[in-house]
């Protein structure tokens, strides 16, 4: 699921970033690949992380495919809040919370910015998440 309380102009990039959550939440993996250019880059979350240690991004379809197989695919679904979204040039920033619902009941808030920059293609060039790894931890809960 996906509420949208922000702006919804559609420019290039805030259409790929609603591609992508609409992917993710469908759990379709290749049409969220497809999404991303052949030398696009996902930092999820920018810096270092479980999921990239050395916080270099995963670079390429076959990196972002890994990316999806060690954080995505963990969760049983997922929901975004995203309260706000500010588009500029070729890409924008979300503002919002994604809920991941993981296997036993368990559910963590990740609040964060979720950057996309599209290219002339409608491609993502890059997807940049700004969140707290402490601070979504603090969120888990079962229910």
């Amino acid at each position: 699921m996906i509420t949208w309380s922000a702006s919804k102009t559609e420019t290039p990039a805030r259409v790929a970033s609603w591609r992508s959550m609409e992917a993710v939440t469908r759990g379709a993996k290749d049409e969220w690949l497809a999404l991303f250019a052949e030398d696009g880059v996902v930092e999820d979350p920018v810096g270092p992380s479980f999921f990239d240690p050395e916080a270099r991004g995963h670079h390429g379809r076959e990196a972002i495919s890994a990316f999806w197989d060690k954080a995505i695919a963990l969760a049983e679904r997922f929901e975004f809040t995203i309260a706000d979204s500010f588009a500029a040039g070729d890409e924008c920033a979300n503002v919002g919370t994604i809920t991941a619902f993981l296997p036993g009941g368990a559910r963590v808030d990740t609040e964060g910015v979720f950057v996309y920059r599209v290219g002339p293609d409608g491609l993502i060039r890059s997807m940049r998440a700004f969140w707290e790894t402490e601070r979504a931890m603090a969120t888990m809960r079962t229910e």
